[in-house]
């Protein structure tokens, strides 16, 4: 493979251990969230493995559309419903969650977001680019390639799919 068709590909036992190690990033540096806010949806697996790895009961979820497929995204983010409470983040110390600062353009609106609302806001993702706009504060992996993650690597189910024998 070469070119545009060399993908990341990352397994679900591998998201398992770079969840674990970006956790220990945060520990490492001091800093402890009182709330993760994952972006959906590709940071909603994040999100929820950091809360429970850092001991973060306050979770909560911003909803952003940026891409709508490979390589195909909207002029810029923009935020869906349902919101996010931002009112109950003052002074809160948040860790946003997201699986990749591709662009930036999203993890930046997140952070901008939160920021004008909590305390102190940092950044967490697995993977990062190096066109991102954004230096996020922990980073797994850096990489140029078209990521795979577990969770999207196969089509949405549709009803009328192959079920297993029932016995």
């Amino acid at each position: 493979m070469t070119g545009t068709d060399e993908r990341e590909i990352l397994t679900w036992q591998g998201y398992g251990d770079a969840s674990r190690e970006i956790a220990q990033m945060v520990v490492d540096s001091g800093y402890e969230p009182e709330v993760v806010v994952a972006v959906a949806r590709g940071g909603l697996p994040v999100g929820g493995a950091l809360a429970y790895a850092l001991g973060t009961k306050g979770v909560g979820t911003l909803n952003v559309e940026f891409y709508t497929g490979i390589d195909e995204r909207l002029p810029a983010p923009v935020l869906l419903p349902p919101l996010l409470d931002t009112d109950a983040m003052s002074g809160l110390r948040v860790l946003i969650a997201d699986d990749v600062a591709d662009t930036g353009e999203t993890l930046a609106l997140v952070k901008d977001l939160m920021a004008q609302h909590a305390g102190e806001v940092r950044t967490a993702v697995l993977y990062a680019k190096p066109r991102s706009i954004i230096e996020p504060d922990y980073v797994w992996k850096r990489t140029d390639q078209w990521i795979t993650f577990p969770w999207s690597a196969l089509p949405p189910v549709t009803s009328g799919a192959a079920h297993p024998e029932q016995g």
